[in-house]
């Protein structure tokens, strides 16, 4: 499962009611930052979400609505004198740019908390226990730009009934049957984890786009995830400055999710130039599982049995 706050949800600009742009990603006790506009560290602490555990910042791209709250936020993290280091990561161009802002601002470029900058390539980015993170190339206006992909590993758990009618006690014989091995009973029967696992539950993937210019190449990348985060910043109406500034319009973003077979749209960085509902309104016609986002809504993610 994958828990989302949605910290800033606006475009380039904020306004009153939308902070710049910046997702909080939860994958079990890990927590990923997805950018990190200007004013996130004030919105974290307006969602009630606090700072701790927080290891990776993963930016998209280069642009300042993107990485300007970058050194806010690593300023509080000293000040709270909270341990551990913190992985900003996004691509070479991303990497040098933040690398040149954030060493700035601290003599001998010694941050308050201990940094330590990813350049990444499409590909692998981090792996846990039971949970992957990739990223892939995004198009937008002659960035280095970055999508990420979580995935969660398919589960299967023990089965109790099963356990009891074989007779596996309690404890660490029943662990390495969860983790896959054979086991020997104190009788000497031996027992095979086929025997006692139940069905095999899919995991859960979550993919999340920045800014972009087009979907096409977007569809292999995000396909079939259990949900999308992309931008919807401008109407159809306006598609010309859509592509003039290097956009989508909520149409392209309801026809991504529908060729990429994902289940569930939630559209973010808006323009104060369109009502909420006719954003929605464009994405659904193409694609009906969508949700336009606020700053501070939450949605828990897991697994959706549409396949």
């Amino acid at each position: 499962m994958f828990e989302l706050t949605f910290l800033g949800t606006a475009a380039s600009t904020p306004s009153p009611e939308r902070g710049l742009p910046a997702l909080l990603v939860g994958a079990g006790r890990e927590r990923f930052l997805i950018d990190c506009g200007e004013g996130t560290q004030r919105q974290m602490l307006r969602a009630g979400s606090g700072f701790r555990r927080l290891g990776h910042v993963l930016l998209t791209h280069a642009h300042l609505d993107h990485v300007l709250g970058l050194a806010g936020l690593v300023a509080t993290l000293g000040l709270l004198d909270l341990r551990g280091d913190l992985a900003v990561c996004g691509s070479g161009e991303t990497i040098a740019l933040v690398e040149r802002y954030l060493s700035s601002l601290w003599p001998g470029r010694v941050a308050p908390v201990p940094l330590r900058f990813v350049t990444l390539r499409p590909g692998p980015v981090w792996q846990g226990k039971d949970t992957r993170l990739v990223c892939f190339p995004v198009r937008h206006r002659d960035t280095e730009s970055l999508g990420y992909r979580f995935d969660t590993m398919p589960r299967r758990h023990l089965d109790g009934g099963r356990l009891m009618a074989l007779g596996v006690p309690s404890g660490p014989l029943r662990a390495r049957l969860a983790a896959g091995e054979p086991v020997t009973l104190p009788d000497g029967r031996t027992v095979a984890p086929e025997a006692v696992l139940g069905p095999s539950e899919p995991g859960v993937s979550l993919a999340v786009v920045g800014d972009a210019e087009e979907v096409e190449t977007l569809v292999t990348p995000v396909r079939d995830a259990d949900a999308l985060v992309i931008e919807a910043t401008f109407l159809e109406r306006d598609a010309a400055l859509a592509a003039e500034r290097g956009h989508l319009t909520a149409g392209q973003a309801g026809r991504l999710a529908a060729a990429a077979r994902v289940g569930a749209l939630y559209l973010t960085h808006l323009s104060g130039r369109y009502d909420a509902a006719e954003v929605k309104a464009e994405a659904g016609k193409f694609f009906p599982a969508v949700r336009v986002m606020n700053d501070f809504d939450r949605v828990s993610l897991a697994a959706a049995r549409r396949r």
